[in-house]
């Protein structure tokens, strides 16, 4: 950000924020059941990377045929034995440790 620009003016020109995920965590996005990502917290995914009121791509796979448009809302680090059994599970079943920060993404239409 350089200091002679508007912060929100910024946001609003940068590129959206690209999220590919599996297709059943796209289709709860898509119903609506889910409005929360969770990754690990890193250079990609912090609070640099996902200012609140960035746009979002979300992507079922890496495929251009089924994408939608979030912003997210709110972004904080989180340790992952934080989290209940369901997320917890969610969370070893990609990356398989809960040895690691998260990245808590939430997003809204």
């Amino acid at each position: 950000m350089t200091p002679d620009k508007n912060p929100a003016e910024e946001i609003r020109n940068e590129k959206p924020l690209f999220i590919a995920l599996k297709s059943e965590y796209y289709a709860q996005f898509e119903s609506g059941g889910k409005t929360t990502e969770y990754r690990l917290y890193g250079p990609r995914w912090n609070e640099q990377t996902c200012r609140i009121g960035r746009a979002v791509t979300l992507s079922n796979g890496y495929g251009t045929a089924h994408r939608m448009s979030r912003t997210i809302s709110r972004f904080y680090k989180r340790d992952a034995r934080a989290f209940g059994d369901i997320v917890q599970k969610a969370i070893l079943d990609c990356y398989g440790t809960l040895d690691k920060p998260i990245a808590v993404i939430r997003m809204k239409k």
